[in-house]
């Protein structure tokens, strides 16, 4: 064998190289942010944790421990620009804090985020002080968000609740569902914005429709997680058809 030569080009990420850690019974959020991040020179890295099916404070709790060892997966040879944790009730649970640092223990970012302090960032950014909150979790889940949106003094002025409780049926409820529950709520009473909760919801889809029948400002957890990792990464966000928070 002849040994030819070669030469070294520039890195895949060569404006921003992010990470994501994604539940093991995510099947949304790779496809939402394969739309949300395409842009050249831009390198997403995946790596997936274990988790448990049903979702509970404890159950999430669990993921803790396992953050280190998941982020250690990423490809270790450069610096993450963000490394984002892709579960917006586990945060809440968890606590950002907690999140960022397990994850710091795991691999080199200089930003850590997760859905929850994504949407919490986003909601100031939009100056939202009366919100809509479609919440596809059980009552517990869905109170502790709750409780975290109002300790920012924001007013939950509607909520609703698909009340399930398997994250893989979470991953199929059908987007005409998410539509109606998102009208009903907004329908409700007057609220400045509309948040949807939950990585494994296949919302992202859906903001450019509901903000024109709405004429409110639509997030969702993949959007919102998308924006500010890739804001933190001090990329441009402006170009993409996801809803208002883009054009910040």
């Amino acid at each position: 064998m002849s040994l030819l030569p070669f030469a070294l080009g520039p890195a895949l990420g060569y404006k921003a190289n992010l990470g994501l850690i994604v539940l093991r019974t995510d099947e949304t959020i790779e496809a939402d942010f394969r739309q949300l991040i395409a842009d050249d020179g831009i390198a997403l890295y995946t790596t997936r944790i274990p988790c448990e099916t049903d979702l509970s404070g404890e159950a999430l709790a669990r993921m803790k421990a396992t953050l280190p060892a998941a982020a250690a997966l990423l490809p270790y040879t450069f610096m993450y620009d963000v490394v984002g944790y892709a579960c917006t009730s586990a945060s809440a649970v968890i606590g950002s804090d907690a999140v960022g640092h397990a994850i710091r223990a795991g691999t080199n970012a200089r930003h850590v985020t997760d859905p929850l302090l994504a949407m919490r960032a986003a909601l100031g950014a939009l100056n939202v002080r009366k919100l809509g909150f479609l919440s596809p979790y059980v009552a517990e889940l869905s109170d502790r968000m709750r409780q975290i949106f109002e300790s920012d003094g924001i007013e939950i002025a509607s909520f609703g609740s698909f009340g399930e409780k398997s994250d893989e049926k979470i991953a199929r409820i059908h987007t005409r569902s998410i539509r109606d529950a998102a009208r009903n709520i907004c329908d409700a009473a007057r609220c400045d914005a509309l948040l949807i909760s939950c990585t494994n919801l296949r919302a992202t889809t859906e903001i450019a429709q509901l903000e024109a029948e709405l004429g409110l400002p639509v997030l969702a957890s993949n959007q919102a997680l998308a924006w500010q990792m890739l804001k933190l990464s001090g990329q441009r966000t402006d170009h993409l058809p996801y809803g208002a928070l883009m054009k910040l």
